[in-house]
């Protein structure tokens, strides 16, 4: 791979967190101006390698550049050519917008006259002018994270990243979120690297990589993972565990996966017609699942992209990060 003065390059990543292995040889280049997508379910890694990529973490191995600039050895450089998104919001709720946005130019060094004319710039580029001078605090979550959006464009970054930017939001807002992102892209020539774990949100992306367990398991155009992984699956519900026997035993040649409530079989047209004919009665529910980007996770790792429950400590977390106040 060969360093690109707008664009990502990762050799050879690989980081660890006591005995546990977040990153495992990941490499990849995002090329200059491209939408590239990091698809993956939690814990696969991502968030690890936005952290590297941003400078907040050091990798143990290998290298990663952004816009040329080495993210170890050459940090500064590589920060200003980056604004990032991280999944925890990251604003200060007690500043207005303008305030907020008038904090990252001044960390950012940008001149004062350059630094007013940029603020309404970006505000009104993510349709926030009206809000200007109201708290952040006053703002939705979607409204939150345009902000987000104009603040890591203030100092004119080539390359965006954002890890999980959707995340916790409703569909519509999810979808004006990556209207955003789109527009952007495509009006000021932004390379923009994105994490999710919601498969409909990268099918508009020039590129996916699909990481699990720290490993890259395929990289290509959304139509090429399909052609080359995706598969018809049927998605069967048993109505008891004597019928979920019966299938597993014998179709074990077909099984993708199972869980206490589903068994997942490699399928066709002919194999859905057999199937329902010998169990037809057996099953609550079946879905055929034609081949797709989900196919194509589920025939990679061999489980399904779903969101798991927050954990004790996650959810004592965000209880601190609430100020230690119930909300409502």
């Amino acid at each position: 791979m060969t360093s690109s003065q707008e664009g990502i390059r990762v050799a050879d990543v690989s980081k660890r967190y006591g005995r546990t292995l977040a990153l495992d040889g990941v490499s990849f280049e995002v090329k200059p101006r491209e939408l590239f997508a990091l698809l993956g379910p939690n814990g696969a890694g991502k968030t690890t390698l936005m952290h590297i990529l941003s400078t907040v973490l050091r990798p143990d191995s290998g290298t990663a550049e952004l816009a040329g600039h080495n993210v170890v050895t050459a940090p500064l450089e590589a920060r200003d050519a980056l604004g990032i998104i991280f999944q925890e919001p990251s604003l200060d709720d007690r500043l207005t917008l303008r305030e907020n946005l008038n904090l990252h130019g001044l960390v950012f060094g940008i001149p004062r006259r350059h630094r007013l004319n940029r603020i309404n710039e970006m505000l009104a580029l993510v349709e926030l002018t009206e809000w200007a001078d109201k708290p952040a605090r006053a703002l939705s979550s979607g409204m939150k994270r345009r902000l987000e959006i104009a603040r890591a464009l203030m100092h004119d970054s080539k390359i965006l990243l954002l890890d999980e930017p959707t995340v916790g939001l409703d569909a519509q807002t999810r979808e004006r979120i990556w209207g955003y992102i789109r527009k952007l892209q495509a009006d000021r020539g932004l390379t923009v690297l994105v994490t999710t774990h919601y498969i409909e949100e990268v099918e508009a992306c020039d590129r996916v990589c699909i990481i699990d367990h720290g490993k890259v398991l395929a990289l290509d155009t959304p139509d090429a993972l399909r052609a080359a992984h995706g598969q018809q699956v049927l998605h069967v519900t048993p109505r008891s565990e004597a019928d979920r026997a019966a299938i597993l035993s014998q179709y074990a040649d077909r099984l993708i996966s199972q869980t206490p409530v589903d068994v997942t079989l490699r399928s066709d047209e002919a194999f859905v017609e057999t199937f329902l004919g010998a169990y037809g009665t057996r099953v609550s529910n079946f879905v055929n699942a034609i081949p797709s980007l989900e196919t194509v996770f589920l025939t990679l790792t061999g489980r399904e992209l779903r969101d798991r429950a927050a954990t004790a400590r996650e959810r004592t977390a965000a209880f601190g990060k609430r100020g230690g106040e119930h909300t409502r």
